[in-house]
């Protein structure tokens, strides 16, 4: 009887001691499964972003995660510390690795002709002599400051006084319409571009996309009074500017 007993007892504890083992090996196997896989964190894109979003846009729709190292690509980026000023190059699609080459510098954008409105902002065209648009050196993927002229009423406090405004800041350029230029005899064998030192002729047509409410003042000024456009990288510096009057513009 005993020994039937102990017989039992004996049989509950070697099976125990197999489940133990068992679960033991299954999760070692797990462990060595996700080790031989490399584990490697890398961006993914969690929402839709257009061609031509500023990287303010980018790091807002993806998000770090973690995937087996065979399927990360090579060019998978890990993070945005070394993406300063870029743009997204074409359209990201949610589900996939954000790559180096998906994001580029903004003049780089028109060469492959995928500039787009960023979602929530429309575009609006006006038209200006090549002095107010960088002498003519603008094109789509750059992005502009643009100051507000008015001869008088402006500013209520000096009401009678012409005055100036860097308005509206960082732009994004979507496309630029200008007038066909003379092509050089010979091309500079300085190395220098000739657009550089060329005088552009006739005047440009720029289209920007900016909110409803900068699409309203641009219109406005374009009616009312006069528009100038500075070339402004998202880098460039924004110390919060001022309305420019005769009696505060050496100050």
């Amino acid at each position: 009887m005993k020994s039937r007993m102990l017989a039992g007892v004996a049989a509950v504890v070697l099976a125990i001691i197999g489940a133990i083992l068992i679960v033991t090996y299954a999760q070692g196997a797990d462990q060595r499964a996700v080790a031989d896989m490399n584990p490697t964190n890398v961006l993914v894109v969690t929402k839709a972003v257009p061609a031509g979003s500023s990287l303010e846009i980018v790091r807002a729709s993806v998000s770090q995660q973690q995937l087996p190292g065979t399927a990360v690509a090579k060019t998978a980026l890990k993070n945005l510390d070394d993406s300063a000023g870029k743009v997204a190059a074409v359209d990201l699609v949610p589900g996939e690795q954000l790559l180096a080459e998906r994001l580029v510098a903004p003049g780089d954008v028109k060469a492959q002709g995928a500039v787009q409105i960023p979602a929530g902002l429309q575009e609006v065209t006006f038209e200006l002599e090549p002095k107010r648009v960088v002498g003519g050196r603008l094109n789509a993927g750059d992005h502009v400051g643009i100051a507000l002229i008015f001869a008088a009423g402006a500013d209520k406090a000096k009401a009678g006084d012409p005055t100036t405004q860097l308005t509206i800041r960082k732009a994004l350029v979507t496309a630029v319409q200008r007038a066909p230029q003379a092509t050089p005899s010979a091309k500079p064998t300085d190395g220098t571009n000739p657009q550089d030192t060329t005088l552009p002729e006739g005047s440009l047509m720029v289209t920007v996309a900016v909110n409803d409410i900068d699409a309203t003042k641009i219109i406005y000024s374009s009616n009312n009074g006069d528009l100038w456009l500075t070339k402004e990288p998202l880098d460039a510096q924004d110390n919060g500017g001022f309305i420019a009057r005769k009696d505060n513009v050496y100050k």
